[in-house]
């Protein structure tokens, strides 16, 4: 019978394996967010700006714009899969396109 007991579990290792996979996780998503500021553009923006502008975003219920939002980033990383695919150095070339591109969000939509 002593052949059939099981060894003791260790939780503390599983317990720490769990965090080191959650800090991944986390440091994934804040370089990938940081991926998207620098994409869009809005790293020219200043950080008291983009907060604003994401707190509003974060606050907004209307549907309506969340889906003209959404639409609008569906046909942002579909552009630029197409971009990235031939010519990847053409990311780093876009960047008055980028800073063009910044305009309509802050309100210039009409003008285009």
């Amino acid at each position: 019978m002593e052949m059939m007991m099981r060894k003791p579990r260790d939780y503390d290792a599983d317990l720490k394996a769990l965090e080191d996979k959650a800090k991944e996780l986390k440091t994934r998503k804040v370089l990938g967010l940081g991926e998207l500021v620098i994409a869009t553009g809005a790293d020219n923006l200043t950080a008291d700006e983009l907060a604003g502008a994401l707190i509003v975003l974060a606050e907004t219920t209307d549907a309506g714009k969340r889906e003209a939002w959404a639409t609008r980033g569906a046909a942002f990383f579909q552009g630029k899969s197409r971009r990235s695919a031939p010519a990847p150095d053409r990311d780093h070339g876009g960047a008055p396109t980028q800073s063009g591109g910044a305009q309509p969000a802050s309100g210039g939509t009409g003008a285009a």
